[in-house]
């Protein structure tokens, strides 16, 4: 029996190529995004005996704070249209001093319209890295960016 529409837009995953990114409201176009990550670092409780100070037959793990979030962007080089605004963005950084914008990855269906989204919160760029050149090769040139981040949430539409 042949599946409708319907049925395959709610029962098949969706593919990965179909996303947008918005970096404090204005849209980005990336080929590849990297690190949507949310993890906590694993705090060991190891149970010892009061009288001898032993460690006990018990050893519980606790979630402890939140890992720093890092995230990948990588861009093809467009002559005129590159990311001179990302490289003015790390170009701006003084210690103890930098813009945090929030980054809205957004995974789309078949219309454009967002299914769901990942809001990396208080980003700053940590990497900057140009293209690598090969007088042999024929690949396109690609830029990417490396973000540290405080944490992200996720949001279904």
């Amino acid at each position: 029996m042949a599946l409708t529409k319907e049925q395959i837009a709610t029962d098949y995953p969706l593919p990965i190529y179909n996303y947008r990114v918005d970096i404090d409201g204005v849209s980005f176009s990336f080929s590849k995004v990297s690190g949507l990550d949310l993890g906590f670092e694993a705090i060991t409780y190891k149970e010892s005996h009061a009288a001898s100070g032993k460690v006990g037959p018990n050893i519980m793990y606790m979630p402890g704070q939140i890992q720093a979030v890092n995230i990948s962007l990588e861009k093809g080089y467009v002559k005129g249209k590159s990311i001179a605004v990302f490289y003015d963005w790390i170009n701006s950084i003084e210690l103890n001093r930098v813009d945090k914008k929030d980054i809205i990855v957004h995974l789309l269906d078949e219309t454009g319209g967002t299914v769901v989204s990942w809001k990396v919160i208080d980003a700053f760029p940590t990497k900057l890295t140009g293209p690598s050149f090969d007088a042999s090769s024929s690949e396109v040139a690609i830029e990417s960016m490396e973000l540290m981040a405080s944490r992200v949430t996720m949001e279904e539409a």
